[in-house]
């Protein structure tokens, strides 16, 4: 069965320093969903002992890293009895669960039968972290018979791709008594090119030995876990396209991907969807080729997450009148409680200037915030304040009389005479 793992978020950020050393985050996850299936190959399948073990644990939900132990222990002969198969679905497996009943939560909530039996199609997920290579953490990595042989790391300032190994174990002054490593193997840079990774003059890499290789960690609404799930992928196509929904989901929540979207709970969800996908074979030719890519989908309004990201602005504006009416004060005027706002609204919110920002520029081309406030509101309405977008066209207005502030005050006065002129008529 399996057990507990732990996906290690290599450049992610780092960890408080602890006896055991500051190193990048740890996320703990009960069980892996696979991106496809495995099946004998042709010479296994000739093996009646091997369909037996095959048959028996895919009834059994065995997992196929499992079904591959058990079938090579029976048949020493047959050393790769399994190969991946693309299908539209993912598999889910107790075996692959430290509970098996977290599996059967997956398929009893989110399993559809599209005539194939009972698969999963399409699940939603909500990701732990808002640093999208922690929660979607990948390398090139060449594998051994039994763990990692070579695998490429960022630098600490994120400039150089490293190309690291486990470090030989040390042995006493005997030579023959390996020492006691505190913490496990320490890792170092690979010896060859200079210790950096460069797949176009690695014999690994070209040998296809070394791959690109990389994981979703994220909970699943309504399957109770405390710890996440992961899904694997080998995909660079799954996760460039992944990294740009990150982005621009990250961008319309002002930096955020983690969580549920908006106030909804829409999650994000995980699917498969038929692609070509160009690669170049032994000749150097471009081909293409249909192959099921994992897709990641944010089904959100982004007219929703624009207004959701303008609330907080909105409230830190009203927040000196809400305070007064609650209080029993005296209510404030629109302009002076738009002015007094707290400290923290006096910075610029996701890269738009803040109101006090607008009026401080006015107030530096020599007009004063209340008479900028009568004017601004004339000219695009009072909703100009509570609108990042409003207020970046007011902030522009500004700017492009920086060089003439006699004359913007001018404007300024003439407009509000005018406007004082239409309400007399």
């Amino acid at each position: 069965m399996a057990t507990n793992a732990i996906v290690t978020v290599q450049g992610g950020p780092d960890a408080l320093p602890t006896i055991l050393g500051q190193g990048p985050i740890r996320i703990p996850t009960a069980g892996k969903i696979r991106a496809g299936i495995k099946v004998l190959t042709r010479k296994a399948a000739q093996h009646p002992e091997a369909r037996a073990i095959y048959d028996k644990g895919l009834a059994g939900g065995v997992s196929f890293d499992e079904v591959e132990r058990a079938i090579t222990a029976a048949v020493p002969a047959l050393t790769d009895p399994l190969v991946p198969r693309n299908v539209p679905w993912f598999t889910v497996r107790e075996g692959d669960f430290a509970n098996p009943e977290l599996a059967r939560q997956i398929m009893d909530a989110y399993g559809e039968d599209r005539g194939d039996g009972r698969h999963l199609y399409r699940f939603p997920v909500i990701f732990p972290s808002d640093h999208w290579p922690t929660v979607m953490p990948h390398e090139l990595a060449a594998w051994g018979a039994s763990d990692k042989r070579y695998w490429s790391q960022y630098s600490p300032d994120g400039k150089v791709r490293q190309c690291m190994r486990f470090a030989p174990v040390p042995v006493d002054d005997t030579g023959r008594r390996t020492v006691r490593i505190f913490g496990g193997r320490k890792v170092v840079p690979r010896e060859a090119h200079g210790g950096l990774c460069e797949p176009e003059s690695c014999p690994e890499y070209q040998q296809r030995e070394c791959n690109l290789t990389g994981r979703f960690v994220f909970f699943i609404p309504g399957v109770r876990a405390l710890s996440a799930f992961e899904l694997q992928t080998t995909s660079f196509y799954a996760m460039n396209a992944a990294v740009q929904k990150f982005q621009a989901v990250a961008f319309l929540r002002g930096g955020r991907i983690s969580g549920f979207l908006d106030r909804q709970h829409t999650p994000f969800f995980i699917r498969k969807k038929l692609m070509e996908v160009l690669r170049i074979d032994e000749r150097g030719q471009a081909v293409r080729t249909p192959q099921w890519i994992i897709e990641l989908d944010a089904p959100v309004d982004v007219a929703a997450l624009l207004r959701e990201h303008e609330d907080s602005e909105t409230a830190l504006v009203q927040a000196p009148l809400a305070t007064s009416v609650f209080e029993g004060q005296p209510t404030p005027s629109a302009g002076a409680a738009s002015i007094d706002l707290p400290a923290g609204a006096k910075e610029s919110q996701g890269g738009h200037p803040s109101l006090a920002h607008v009026l401080a520029r006015a107030k530096d081309l020599g007009v004063e915030p209340e008479r900028f406030l009568a004017y601004a509101d004339g000219r695009w309405g009072a909703g100009w304040r509570i609108n990042s977008h409003g207020r970046a066209r007011a902030w522009e207005e500004l700017d492009r009389h920086r060089n003439d502030g006699q004359g913007y005050a001018d404007k300024v006065e003439v407009a509000l005479h005018a406007a004082t002129d239409r309400r007399s008529a």
